[in-house]
């Protein structure tokens, strides 16, 4: 028995009910199914931003906001330009959501919660009809193309389900990827986008839930950055290295996650700048412990492992640093050199560049180029950003470019 809908979305995540949601209220008279694999929809949004739900960014300037997609930079410009960070605060005031900016530009609910955003959507599509089935794995799709039928037909486990128009916003799904490159579709090859560096070193051992503001470079290629570096049990994370792995997803990868970085602890003087910063000290602090208390805007205990690793004892006075040893520290603090061998993920807020080829893609529409009435919302393109609710404006700017397009 097949069901028969005007439009089928594939994906019960963020962008698959944005897209819903906005199809519905512009024309009531569509009837409208979003099929789920899970058992349960919205599971991405509910531990986002650490069950807080980073639903935006404050940056309102569409030529500024595509800055912070290293894959959909150029694409992403025009969309924007029609619904933005802006636009999507005022979408979730209207839905009786306010939104809040944090001091780093990153927005949540007031409430802290995303049981909020969750609980938007869910009354939102019972209100406006729309029919959300769950425990759906999506087992074959039929192009009407190939079927001489003017509908799309999918196949699940359990049902059959046709709809004129089929709007696919599954995410990272290396199976529905496997699907479309039947349909001729590029995929550019999934790598690991957003990750935190495993490094085993003496230096930041003992100094789990240390962070700083630095600025870090990967050995032998362009890669750079600066922002917070949160030192942890198994390396280096933290939005400076975080920023790293989206830019450098595929040279990385390359790389087998095994690579050098230099970082510099004191963000922007560089290392003669710092010796001479070293000097006033030496004779300001003349009679006191070098490594007693930290100079700089960062914590002392990180100060005294940078002060041990220049090979300085723990008891040397300032007056008695001898020439090598300040050139020692200066290096330490503006270029201390760190082996990475591997990666850890966040689980819950997996990022993957890859996905559908941007080039297939009409960006005035989110349709096919290669196939009419099929859509793309959300992360089911070769489109990521860096942390910081990117991913998520992302998936509401396309789902409300694709219920203009239908609606």
């Amino acid at each position: 028995m097949n069901q028969n809908f005007d439009i089928i979305i594939v994906g019960g995540g963020a962008a698959g009910f944005f897209t819903a949601i906005n199809i519905v209220e512009k024309n009531p008279k569509l009837k409208v199914a979003i099929l789920e694999r899970g058992a349960e929809v919205l599971s991405k949004v509910r531990v986002s931003g650490g069950g807080r739900c980073n639903v935006t960014h404050a940056c309102f300037e569409p030529n500024e906001l595509v800055k912070f997609y290293p894959r959909g930079e150029k694409e992403l410009r025009g969309p924007f330009h029609q619904f933005c960070s802006g636009d999507t605060i005022e979408w979730f005031s209207n839905h009786g959501v306010a939104l809040k900016i944090e001091e780093d530009g990153r927005m949540f609910p007031e409430s802290n919660s995303s049981q909020t955003i969750i609980d938007c959507f869910l009354q939102a599509s019972h209100k406006l009809g729309i029919e959300i089935l769950t425990g759906q794995s999506v087992q074959s799709i039929f192009n009407p193309e190939v079927s001489g039928e003017n509908f799309w037909k999918i196949e699940t486990q359990n049902n059959n389900y046709v709809a004129e128009k089929l709007i696919l916003a599954t995410g990272s799904n290396p199976k529905i990827w496997e699907m479309l490159q039947t349909f001729g579709h590029a995929i550019v090859t999934p790598v690991p986008s957003l990750f935190t560096f495993n490094i085993k070193d003496s230096r930041i051992k003992e100094l789990p839930g240390v962070a700083a503001q630095v600025a870090v470079k990967v050995k032998d290629t362009k890669l750079s950055s600066t922002g917070p570096l949160l030192i942890t049990h198994w390396g280096m994370s933290g939005p400076a290295i975080l920023k790293l792995s989206a830019w450098g997803a595929r040279i990385l990868h390359d790389k087998n996650y095994q690579f050098t970085i230099y970082v510099n602890w004191l963000n922007d003087l560089d290392k003669e700048d710092a010796e001479k910063l070293l000097k006033d000290l030496k004779l300001e602090h003349a009679k006191k412990a070098v490594s007693k208390k930290s100079p700089f805007d960062f914590p002392n205990r990180l100060w005294e492992s940078l002060v041990l690793a220049s090979g300085i004892e723990a008891e040397t006075k300032w007056a008695d640093l001898s020439k090598i040893q300040l050139q020692n520290l200066a290096n330490q603090l503006t270029n201390g050199t760190f082996q990475v061998n591997g990666k850890s993920t966040f689980k819950e807020e997996f990022v993957t560049a890859g996905g559908i080829d941007l080039k297939e893609i009409n960006f005035k529409t989110m349709e096919s180029k290669l196939h009419e009435n099929l859509y793309f919302a959300g992360e089911i393109m070769n489109i990521d950003a860096i942390t910081g609710g990117f991913n998520f404006q992302n998936a509401w700017t396309s789902g409300f470019i694709v219920a203009n397009a239908i609606a």
